[in-house]
C-alpha cells in the first residue's frame, strides 16, 4: 500500500475532560485544551494515542481560566473563554480561531490537519497549514536572517553552526518556532512546540496559505490571541518564561574576540579601555585560556595564574567571562573525560558506539545534557572557575557543531529526561539543555550571586537560563544592518536579553 498524505475527515464523536475536549473522526483524534483565557492548544494524533505530555518548553501548560464552555450548532463545536472560541466544523475537521468581541477570524485552516507516515524512523510527518489574508504580514522565528517581515518566505528549524552567515540564509543558531500574524489591525500567534526539524512556509509556495510541519513528533501548537503584538509575545512568555534578572554588570559593554592571550595581552587591552575611557565591564577569554582546548582547565603558560589575574581584572572594573564547549577531548588523563566515561554521561548511537566526532580539542566525546544526572555532574563542574573568581560562562558550539560532518548523526540516542528519542528529536533542543546546567551550576556555586550565562543555540525557552548573541558574523555593513534585526526579531521571538558581535 503507497503512502499517503491523509486528512481528518468529519467529526463523529466528542469527549469533554475538564479543560481538554476531545474530537474523533474514527481514526484520528485532536485534543483542544483550554490553556488561559487568551491561549488555546490543539494536539493531533493521528491514531488516537497521544505521545506523552513533555515538553522543554513549557513546563507548565495551564493557566488560570476564567471561564470556559462547549458549545454545539448544527454544523460545528465551539470551546470558548471570554476572549476567543475555536470553531471546529462537523463536515471536516476545518479549525478556526474567533475574537468573541467581534468575531473576527484571526487564523483558521485551508485545509484540515494533515500527517504522512515516517516508513525509515517510525512515527509521522505532520502539518499544519492555515489561510494567509491578503493584507496579513508575520513576524517571529527567532535568529532569521533578512527582512522582519516574514511574508513570502520559507524557513527551515534545525540549529546550525553558520559561521559568516549572510542574507536570507537558512537555517541559523537557534530554533523558536513561534510566530506572529497580523492582519485587520490585530495580532495573534502560533507556538508550534515540536523539537524535530521543522519548517514554516509564509505564503511562497501558495500566497494565499501558511504552512509549518515537521519531519516528526507530534502536531502541536498553542493559538495565542493579542489583541496587539506585545500582548502576543507576553502571553508566549507565559507559557515559555521569561529571562531571571541579569547582574547589573551584564547591561554593559563586553569585549571579546577570538582570542585574548596571554596573559599580558589580556592587561593590554584591559589598559586599552581604561586609558582612553571607554566603558566596558567584562572581558571574554575564548578557548585558548585552555590547555589543548580542554574545557574546565587552564593553558599555564599562558595564564600562570588566573586567580590573581582575574582578581587585578576585577579590581580595575572587569569582569571575566569564560567559553566552555560540549566537547570533551578523548584522553584517559583528562579528568573531566574520566569521570564523563566512568559514569557513562556520552551520547551514544544506535548500535552502543559513542558519538564521536573532531571538534576542536581534536577527537571528543559529548555529554547528553538531555539526561538530569549529566546535567546535575556538568553544573558541579564549574566550581573551581567560581572559587577563582570567573563571573560568567559562555557555551559555544552547541547546536552540537561538529567539524566535517556538521553535527551529530540522527541515529545518536538520548535519554531525553526519561521520554527517550534519537538526535532528530534532540537536536534543537542539546544547546537549551547545556546552558540550562550550566545557569542552575552556576546558580548553585554562586550562593547569592545573579548567573550569567550566554548560549549560541537554542530553543523555545531557553530565555529561563541564558542570554544568547547573533552569532559568528564579520565585519561588513551588512552583518552590521543583520545584527541590528536580529536583535529586534529575537525581543519580539521571547528572548529579549540578546547582542550582536558589533565589530564581527
Amino acid at each position: 500500500k503507497p503512502i499517503v498524505k491523509q486528512y481528518l475527515g468529519a467529526v463523529e464523536k466528542v469527549i469533554a475532560d475538564g479543560n481538554k475536549f476531545y474530537f474523533g473522526d474514527g481514526s484520528a483524534r485532536v485534543e483542544i485544551r483550554v490553556v488561559s483565557d487568551e491561549i488555546i492548544r490543539v494536539r493531533l494524533a493521528p491514531h488516537s494515542v497521544f505521545l506523552d505530555e513533555f515538553s522543554y518548553a513549557v513546563p507548565v501548560v495551564d493557566q488560570k481560566v476564567t471561564t470556559f464552555k462547549l458549545e454545539e450548532s448544527e454544523d460545528s463545536y465551539s470551546v470558548s473563554t471570554n476572549t476567543i472560541t475555536c470553531k471546529i466544523r462537523k463536515s471536516d475537521f476545518h479549525i478556526s480561531f474567533l475574537e468573541n468581541q467581534n468575531q473576527m477570524v484571526m487564523s483558521e485552516d485551508a485545509v484540515p490537519m494533515h500527517w504522512e507516515e515516517n516508513v525509515e524512523f517510525g512515527g509521522y510527518y505532520v502539518y499544519a497549514t492555515k489561510v494567509c489574508q491578503v493584507e496579513e504580514n508575520f513576524f517571529g522565528l527567532g535568529d532569521k536572517s533578512g527582512n522582519m517581515n516574514l511574508r513570502g518566505r520559507h524557513f527551515q528549524n534545525w540549529n546550525t553552526d553558520a559561521y559568516s552567515f549572510g542574507w536570507d540564509q537558512d537555517p541559523l543558531y537557534r530554533t523558536i518556532p513561534f510566530y506572529t500574524g497580523v492582519h485587520d489591525k490585530a495580532a495573534y500567534g502560533i507556538f508550534f512546540d515540536n523539537t524535530f526539524r521543522s519548517y514554516f512556509d509564509f505564503g511562497k509556495e501558495d500566497n494565499s496559505k501558511t504552512s509549518f510541519w515537521a519531519d516528526g513528533g507530534e502536531l502541536q501548537y498553542y493559538y495565542i490571541h493579542g489583541p496587539h503584538m506585545m500582548d502576543v509575545v507576553k502571553r508566549y512568555q507565559t507559557l515559555t518564561g521569561t529571562h531571571p534578572m541579569p547582574p547589573k554588570w551584564a547591561l554593559g559593554y563586553h569585549q571579546c574576540r577570538w582570542s585574548y592571550y596571554p596573559e599580558k595581552k589580556v592587561k593590554e587591552i584591559a589598559e586599552g579601555f581604561r586609558s582612553r575611557k571607554i566603558p566596558c565591564d567584562a572581558i571574554y577569554l575564548d578557548i585558548d585560556y585552555m590547555d589543548g582546548y580542554r574545557c574546565f582547565t587552564w593553558n599555564k603558560t599562558h595564564f600562570p595564574d588566573p586567580k590573581r589575574m582575574i582578581k587585578e581584572l576585577a579590581n580595575d572594573g572587569f569582569k571575566t567571562v569564560v567559553m566552555i564547549d560540549p566537547g570533551i577531548k578523548v584522553d584517559d588523563n583528562y579528568w573531566v573525560f574520566k569521570e564523563g566515561k566512568d559514569n557513562n554521561f556520552f551520547c551514544r548511537r544506535s548500535d552502543d558506539y559513542f558519538m564521536e566526532g573532531h571538534v576542536w580539542p581534536g577527537r571528543c566525546q559529548f555529554p547528553d545534557f538531555t539526561n538530569p544526572a549529566v546535567r546535575e555532574w556538568w553544573g558541579n563542574l564549574y566550581k573551581e572557575l567560581v572559587d577563582i573568581g570567573v563571573a560568567g560562562v559562555w557555551n559555544d558550539m552547541n547546536e552540537p557543531a561538529v567539524f566535517g560532518s556538521g553535527t551529530f548523526p540522527n541515529d545518536v540516542r538520548h535519554n531525553y529526561d526519561g521520554f527517550r528519542g534519537s538526535h532528530r528529536k534532540a537536536h534543537n533542543v542539546y544547546g537549551m539543555q547545556m546552558v540550562r546546567s550550566t545557569y542552575d551550576g552556576l546558580k548553585k556555586l554562586m550562593r547569592n550571586k545573579r548567573p550569567f550565562t550566554i548560549t549560541r543555540a537554542g530553543y523555545s525557552g531557553m530565555q529561563r537560563y541564558g542570554c544568547v548573541w547573533t552569532g559568528d558574523n564579520v565585519a561588513t555593513w551588512e552583518h552590521l544592518k543583520l545584527g541590528n534585526i536580529q536583535c529586534q526579531r529575537m525581543s519580539i521571538s521571547g528572548v529579549p536579553f540578546v547582542g550582536t558581535d558589533i565589530g564581527g
